[in-house]
Formats: C-alpha cells, structure tokens, sequence
C-alpha cells in the first residue's frame, strides 16, 4: 500500500467526523456547524467569525444559535451555556472515540504540527 499524503488523511477524517457527529448532535437539534459556532463562543474567542472562517455557513450557523435564544451580541446567553454542556457531553464521547489509543503529548503534537503547517503557508502566501 502506498503511504498517503497528509491531504487524504486530513479530508479522510473530516469526512467521518461529517458521517458521525450528526448522531451525537441529533438529540439537540444543533448542525456540525451550530455545533462549531456554539464551542467557539462557549470557550470565549474574542473573535468568533474568524475563528470560524475555515467553516462553511458561519452567518447561518450564529443566526440559527441566535434565533433559539442561544446567543445575543455575540455572546452565549445562559440557555446557551446550559445547551453547550449538554451537547459537549456528546461531542465529547465522538472525540474519545476519535482519539484512542492516543496519547496526550501525541494529540498535542500533532496539533501543534498542522498548526505551524497552517501558518507556514499564510505566510508564505499571505496577499
């Protein structure tokens, strides 16, 4: 078997998250990417619409969260809080699934890597 590149593997693994998560998110009624823009505003990003550039449907998944009282001037409202433990629980089951056998120092490398991978290439072709 030939080696992948990490191109495949990282699409390969965004594909199954895709497959997967709409299970665990189903109860709540709550999208991959309401999901995404409710754990970024849960974990206080200053700027939740450029950390959520990389994601599709940003305006929509912040609108949908808005319009059930979630959030409010950017911000979660307190129902929010309460919805964003209860579907992390869930998400974070899909995660350690995800992570098995796994250790913390090899998750943290490998996060490490795609992000100074990422970095590499905004610089080297930043406009």
């Amino acid at each position: 078997m030939s080696q992948r590149m990490i191109g495949y593997w990282l699409k390969h693994l965004d594909g199954l998250f895709e497959q997967v998560l709409p299970a665990a998110l189903a109860a709540h009624q709550v999208s991959r990417r309401e999901w995404q823009a409710l754990n970024v505003l849960a974990v206080g990003d200053d700027h939740p619409r450029a950390a959520l550039l990389p994601f599709a449907a940003v305006g929509d998944a912040l609108e949908q969260l808005s319009s059930r009282g979630w959030v409010s001037g950017g911000r979660l409202t307190d129902d929010g809080r309460r919805a964003h433990e209860a579907i992390a629980a869930h998400v974070m089951r899909v995660r350690r699934q995800a992570a098995e056998g796994i250790s913390e120092e090899e998750y943290a490398t490998t996060i490490d890597v795609l992000r100074r991978m990422a970095a590499n290439l905004e610089a080297a072709y930043a406009a």
